[in-house]
């Protein structure tokens, strides 16, 4: 096995500014790795109020029901607090409902996706907190999915919300719903213009979507996602009565800092002083790219990690690519073969 390094350096001095948050914890993420860059009692867990309804979100995205037609039953009568309004015998999509429930954190617009994609209000609940271990959120129960603080509200973390909303960025349908500002919709029994309520989709140009929440237990509680050149953070913030200003600044401070470098490009790869395979091409299947300050710049290398397989299979895998940043690896990524195109004989008539 031959490993070759390749070392990238790139050195600008830099100095690092504070900053800090009013909130009783706070995070700012990047979504694509979920690399970390501020943190304050990131795993405290704590009442999360409406910024729950991004599970509900997801799980109706996911459902890939959003253009089924629902018709609202009774199962709203038991909603309280902020509402869309929706009416027993009304009829509208699923997608409707899931603009309702991010636009303006309909809490009827929560039982009436649960009812319909779960079956019950129960059994949703039961998929909220299977989806949640599944994605890494280990501090979190959700009881509903709404948020409200009723006999028994929803806990998590701001790190656990943050993992939350980076997976959901990565729906595209979720993505539309979250940016959209205001919304219009005609059913059988009313006509509805739905405006956001979080006001950094107007007060801050690189937000690209997120969701604000508030009960008495939890006081204001705020998700919000922003992107920049490419680098694409996320910002959540639990009892926080500074929230949309500690939103912006923690933004700015991770955009002046923070730069987005594509670091693997997926397909064919040079490799340095590789002859094993040399009848073969060899190559990745995904790019990587991740957020770096300046000073961090030199300690990113590079490693390939080559295994001499004797009568390799075209496509097999061969290696990995390691990626790290000083000791630390922050990615790997498979390494296959692909035969080289061998040239055809050209045959000419006289």
């Amino acid at each position: 096995m031959k490993k070759v390094i390749l070392i990238i350096i790139l050195f600008i001095p830099f100095i690092i500014k504070g900053i800090s948050s009013s909130a009783t914890s706070a995070i700012l993420m990047d979504t694509d790795n979920n690399r970390i860059i501020y943190s304050k009692n990131i795993h405290e867990v704590r009442s999360v109020a409406s910024i729950s309804k991004i599970m509900t979100a997801v799980l109706a995205v996911e459902s890939g029901k959003l253009d089924k037609e629902v018709k609202i039953n009774s199962s709203i009568n038991k909603a309280y607090g902020s509402a869309v309004y929706i009416k027993i015998g009304e009829k509208m999509k699923l997608r409707d409902l899931v603009y309702g429930l991010m636009l303006r954190s309909g809490n009827d617009a929560a039982l009436a996706i649960a009812d319909f994609v779960g079956g019950d209000v129960d059994n949703f609940v039961t998929m909220m907190n299977h989806k949640a271990k599944e994605i890494g959120m280990k501090n979190t129960k959700f009881n509903n999915p709404s948020g409200l603080d009723e006999e028994k509200g929803n806990y998590s973390t701001a790190y656990d919300m943050a993992i939350l909303t980076s997976y959901a960025m990565k729906l595209k349908e979720y993505k539309d719903i979250v940016k959209t500002k205001e919304y219009k919709l005609e059913t059988n029994k009313n006509t509805y213009i739905w405006h956001n309520k979080h006001k950094l989709l107007r007060l801050y140009k690189y937000t690209t979507g997120g969701k604000t929440g508030f009960t008495k237990i939890a006081k204001r509680t705020l998700v919000t996602t922003a992107s920049k050149d490419n680098t694409n953070l996320v910002v959540v913030t639990l009892n926080d009565g500074n929230d949309f200003k500690d939103h912006m600044n923690l933004f700015d401070y991770g955009f002046d800092n923070y730069k987005s470098y594509t670091i693997l490009k997926k397909g064919t790869i040079n490799i340095y002083d590789e002859n094993y395979y040399k009848d073969y091409n060899l190559y990745i299947k995904k790019s990587f790219k991740y957020i770096l300050d300046d000073s961090e710049k030199e300690s990113v290398n590079i490693k390939y990690k080559i295994k001499k397989i004797r009568n390799v299979r075209d496509r097999q895998e061969v290696g990995s690519v390691l990626v790290n940043l000083g000791d630390k690896l922050i990615y790997s990524e498979p390494i296959y073969v692909k035969a080289k195109a061998k040239n055809k004989k050209k045959w000419h008539l006289w």
